[in-house]
């Protein structure tokens, strides 16, 4: 091999060896996380055969896979209301508390009234709660839904009101040297610089709907995974339980994921328009 073809391969194997590191680079955010839950399962299997746990105690990852698949059709009829009624939570929280957020932010009055009290309301433990609207709106969804509505909308509030209020103001006297209306301000301006932080107060919301939801039923259900949880826990089920727990992660998931692709969608939207 001569010299020029040395120098030729070695730009080469450089360009490879970098394409190989983009594409380990690009898949570590996947891998790490499922071979760190793999080892933790691993872990978790060992440490139940080895010490002998009981299994009304603490089941192996493999019980629980068995028990998941035996009442998989359970779990999904379960699941169903569980989800809808975390959805209709969390999409009533995010109209909301943006409504609420734009109310305050564009009224000094409404702001002085209302924000101390908000911060107020969100030290209380909204869990103690939690029985008050089942005595106001009785053993039904509504109640439920209400409650994760309650508990959800408070991040999007504070969120969506941080992005409004920390606006660039070059960027606003800039609208205003333009004669931009207080209108094309909002929708060109305010409303995108807000956008991470809306989206930020959703992912905190999405949760907290989810768990809000999972607190009624617990209280007042007749179905969905926590009034499953409560019947197996009476069983001693306690394989059933932790597929139930597996259930509503994946449903947890699938909404917190659903949030971030919109975010993803409106951003891009917002950069083409």
């Amino acid at each position: 091999m001569t010299v020029g073809d040395a120098a030729v391969g070695a730009p080469a194997r450089s360009a490879a060896s970098g394409t190989r590191g983009l594409d380990l680079a690009r898949f570590r955010p996947i891998a790490l996380p499922i071979a760190t839950a793999a080892a933790a399962l691993v872990v978790w299997e060992l440490v139940v055969v080895l010490l002998r746990i009981p299994t009304v105690l603490l089941p192996g990852p493999g019980d629980v896979a068995r028990e998941l698949v035996r009442d998989l059709p359970v779990l999904l009829r379960h699941a169903v209301p569980t989800g809808l009624e975390s959805l209709a939570s969390f999409a009533l929280a995010s109209a909301l508390g943006v409504a609420l957020a734009l109310a305050i932010t564009y009224s000094p009055l409404l702001r002085d009234m209302l924000y101390p009290n908000l911060v107020v309301f969100q030290l209380i433990p909204k869990i103690a709660l939690a029985p008050l609207f089942v005595i106001w709106l009785g053993i039904t969804s509504e109640s439920r839904l209400a409650y994760a509505t309650f508990i959800s909308f408070f991040p999007v509030v504070i969120s969506a009101m941080t992005g409004l209020a920390n606006t660039e103001r070059d960027a606003i006297r800039l609208c205003r040297s333009l004669t931009a209306s207080p209108w094309q301000t909002f929708l060109l301006v305010r409303f995108p610089f807000a956008l991470p932080y809306v989206f930020s107060g959703m992912k905190i919301a999405v949760t907290m709907a989810f768990i809000g939801v999972i607190v009624g039923e617990f209280i007042s259900a007749k179905a969905g995974l926590g009034f499953y949880i409560l019947d197996a826990g009476s069983r001693m089920e306690t394989a059933g339980i932790f597929a139930a727990i597996f259930v509503l992660c994946v449903i947890g998931l699938a909404l917190f994921g659903a949030v971030a692709g919109a975010e993803r969608l409106v951003r891009r939207w917002y950069r083409g328009y």
